[in-house]
């Protein structure tokens, strides 16, 4: 089995980080895996903005908790997060093309030792005021949706292990 399989098999969401900062040049790696995930058309509707600032990471949090109906880190104390957002005008695929880019960016982090987990609500925070004049300040203009948020770190804990795959997963027709 080849390395870019084994990794797909083996990559585990992380719910628990240590607090260390990721090496610039490691977060710039996942980002360019990211960058390449397929795209409908090729017309790379989404785009990341990546937060390792932690007073902007904790105030992320505190809103996606809001949002979340709970008062604990949505984001496990990971110290980066990557937001994914897309053009809702750039290709009608772009909700689906921003899910591959987060893929990839789980993937990437889990090839370079990294621990990374989804986290939702993204949609709910960059519909508000705020967090539209955020993209605004950013100078980011368009009609963006948000997909995702990748949260990257060392785990703090063992891999989960895989749970085991459901019996009717696939069908085959020949």
């Amino acid at each position: 089995m080849n390395e870019i399989i084994k990794a797909m098999i083996a990559r585990r969401s992380i719910r628990k980080f240590k607090p260390d900062m990721i090496p610039q040049d490691i977060i710039d790696q996942i980002i360019e895996a990211g960058t390449y995930a397929a795209t409908g058309k090729n017309k790379q509707a989404p785009i990341i903005i990546a937060v390792t600032n932690k007073a902007v990471r904790d105030e992320l949090s505190k809103v996606n908790a809001k949002i979340m109906g709970v008062e604990t880190d949505p984001f496990y104390g990971a110290p980066v997060v990557l937001i994914v957002l897309a053009d809702k005008n750039a290709a009608p695929t772009y909700v689906y093309d921003g899910s591959l880019v987060m893929g990839n960016l789980m993937l990437a982090a889990y090839s370079l030792g990294i621990g990374s987990c989804w986290i939702h609500r993204a949609k709910q925070e960059f519909e508000m005021p705020e967090y539209k004049k955020m993209l605004k300040d950013l100078g980011i203009e368009g009609d963006y949706e948000g997909i995702g948020h990748c949260i990257l770190g060392y785990a703090d804990c063992e891999l989960p292990a895989p749970p085991p795959r459901k019996d009717n997963y696939v069908y085959y027709v020949k």
